[in-house]
């Protein structure tokens, strides 16, 4: 498993690098009160160890160490740690050295002798910058997968219930293993259980399985040094080490290649891991969600996929539903995109019809919701008329329910008929049996005015 509880973690780290013991007791005293993780050392040499060693998030840097000038150490610093921030702190502060510091790569300049709360306040305030940074990232990969941040608002039994689980499961620490059809939004879930869980403000990282192969892919998860495989022409970090302290998400994680199945292996085993082409291991801290919509049983018995990995994966099983298996959230999803893709397009006028409305409901959505989204914007922009007919969606027209009788005894589970048919005659039985329209919602799972909605729509009301 990777890692423990989260409070047995510091929520960030910082290196101290400077000659004077007095001077790194101080501050080490300083950041340990404001929360962090202090390790201090006294040379360049052992700065470079331990940024090879392990990810920091604030570096503080003495203008010179011995005889040695520190600002000649942030090239090297910052080629490891790219998102490091170097504040330099010296007891010879001139405006050309915190200048040249700047001009280097740091993020600020602390002139010797300092207060406690000069440096908290300098941590905290580059500590803010960085989650800024990665908020700002993360919201714009949001809007680039799905248009706007999803909405987990449902009015489905089977869905709600799903979402219950998985909040338990975000909850923890443990790796989640997501399952369900493409389309089904593994993704977004991904992040909403990052969102509900103890890491929820740490970085969160993700990898395309399978647009990566060969040396790519393992490069990807664990990063790589310049030269170790063509086309290597600079050091990169990956997606373990961008993670650290934070969520990682394998999106299909059943396309890793066998090299990257072996690495991940080690890794969910003890934390460790060595970037390709050099032999310093490393350790990270950071919790995994992986998804896929193979079958990964299937693929352990075939060899494609190693067994042991597959039950270090299947700590926390979330089996995301099909569309057509949360019926009552068609109409809903609908609404929700083409309010969006209204927005978009400046087109705030538009509404489905009635029939529209039915087709949706009794289409099966094989491509879950990546299909009904790609519908309704396609709709959006193509369509000449402000109310959105099934053939605007690219669907077939449906039968009208209100030409249905109140009540068909042939229509049961598993009988050849839609899923709209199916909710209607649901409905109209449960309200038949039930002593109110409130006791019959009660039954149905949803509120009255959803229920009234519903039986005016099927025409019994």
């Amino acid at each position: 498993m990777i890692g423990h509880a989260t409070a047995c973690h510091a929520p960030w780290a910082a290196l101290v690098v400077d000659d004077d013991s007095g001077v790194r007791q101080s501050l080490r005293l300083c950041l340990e009160a404001a929360g962090g993780r202090v390790l201090g050392v006294a040379t360049g040499g052992a700065a470079l160890e331990a940024l090879d060693r392990g990810h920091f998030d604030v570096v503080f840097l003495d203008l010179w160490l011995g005889a040695d000038a520190g600002l000649d150490l942030l090239p090297a610093m910052l080629q490891r740690q790219a998102d490091l921030g170097v504040i330099v702190v010296t007891a010879f502060a001139s405006i050309e050295s915190a200048v040249d510091a700047v001009k280097r790569g740091a993020v600020d300049y602390i002139p010797k002798p300092f207060t406690p709360d000069q440096i908290r306040f300098t941590a905290n305030r580059v500590l803010e910058a960085q989650r800024l940074r990665r908020r700002v990232t993360e919201l714009q990969e949001e809007l680039d997968e799905s248009g706007e941040p999803s909405v987990f608002e449902s009015h489905s039994p089977t869905f709600r219930q799903f979402l219950q689980v998985a909040g338990r499961g975000a909850a923890s620490d443990a790796v989640v293993l997501m399952r369900g059809e493409s389309g089904t939004g593994k993704n977004i879930l991904a992040r909403w259980i990052r969102a509900n869980s103890p890491r929820a403000e740490a970085p969160f990282a993700s990898v395309n399985c399978p647009a990566l192969s060969g040396d790519l892919m393992t490069s990807a998860l664990f990063g790589h040094r310049k030269g170790a495989f063509t086309g290597a022409i600079a050091d990169v970090a990956g997606k373990v080490q961008e993670a650290e302290r934070g969520t990682l998400f394998l999106d299909e994680v059943g396309e890793l290649t066998a090299d990257a199945q072996v690495r991940l292996l080690r890794f969910l085993h003890d934390r460790t891991y060595e970037r390709l082409g050099e032999a310093r291991e490393r350790q990270a801290d950071v919790r995994l969600i992986a998804a896929t919509n193979r079958d990964l049983e299937a693929e352990v018995r075939t060899g494609r996929f190693r067994e042991d990995l597959f039950y270090r994966l299947n700590v926390i099983t979330l089996t995301v539903p099909a569309l057509r298996e949360r019926p009552e959230d068609i109409l809903l999803l609908a609404y929700h995109y083409l309010s969006m893709f209204g927005r978009k397009q400046g087109r705030s006028m538009l509404a489905f019809s009635e029939d529209a409305e039915q087709a949706m409901l009794s289409h099966c959505w094989p491509g879950n919701l990546r299909e009904l989204r790609n519908a309704v914007e396609r709709a959006v922009i193509l369509a000449g008329r402000d109310v959105l007919t099934p053939a605007d969606l690219g669907l077939q027209q449906g039968t009208s329910l209100n030409q249905e009788r109140q009540t068909d005894p042939t229509v049961r589970v598993g009988a050849p008929v839609s899923l709209a048919v199916l909710q209607r005659e649901h409905i109209a039985r449960v309200v038949a049996q039930s002593s109110s329209l409130e006791a019959a919602a009660r039954t149905l799972g949803i509120d009255a005015t959803t229920l009234q909605r519903k039986r005016k729509r099927f025409g019994l009301a």
